[in-house]
């Protein structure tokens, strides 16, 4: 789920679009599985889990990085600046 990166440490999400909300739902095998209104059409999903990803960790927007999924369920993002020990302690 959360792996070393050299900018920092990378975070396996999978993404639930067209929510009635958007939350955090728990564990999805090696990955968080985050539910988001945004449908995904034309990078929405995408945008909108990026956003719910900085605000969720307390980052700034230029932190987070969309790595691979880009048009899958299962993404992988970059959390810059932070260690896999600081990222796990924030995602609990």
């Amino acid at each position: 789920m959360i792996q070393a990166h050299p900018d920092g440490a990378t975070l396996a999400v999978r993404a639930q679009p067209n929510a009635k909300k958007s939350a955090v739902l728990g564990r999805h095998g090696e990955a968080i599985k985050i539910a988001i209104t945004a449908p995904p059409e034309d990078g929405r999903a995408n945008a909108a889990l990026t956003e719910y990803l900085k605000t969720w960790l307390g980052v700034k927007r230029s932190q987070v990085v969309l790595l691979s999924g880009e048009k899958s369920r299962d993404k992988v993002f970059l959390i810059r600046g932070l260690t896999p020990a600081e990222l796990t302690e924030r995602v609990g």
